[in-house]
């Protein structure tokens, strides 16, 4: 079974979720290029999707990352290290 994600948006087409970054924040990218990142934002009363460079996406991955390593959560700290070195080489 797969844990992809994907969302539709109206002008860039199909959005495909890199990572979870925090309980209401997720970062997406295009699909195939790569090239774009939106930050999506989950709020109970509504949704925010912004764009976000791609050093600005980095920094938020990477900030991802030392947090479960601070965390001690391993298995989800590996996972999203191999996400962040195929997403940016």
């Amino acid at each position: 079974m797969s844990n992809e994600t994907y969302f539709n948006h109206p002008t860039f087409g199909l959005l495909y979720r890199v990572c979870l970054l925090d309980n209401n924040q997720e970062l997406f990218t295009t699909l195939y290029a790569q090239r774009l990142f939106f930050l999506l934002k989950i709020l109970p009363t509504d949704i925010f999707f912004e764009p976000v460079s791609r050093s600005g996406a980095r920094l938020l991955v990477e900030t991802r990352v030392r947090y479960l390593r601070r965390l001690g959560a391993f298995q989800d700290y590996q996972e999203l290290q191999m996400i962040y070195q195929r997403t940016f080489p």
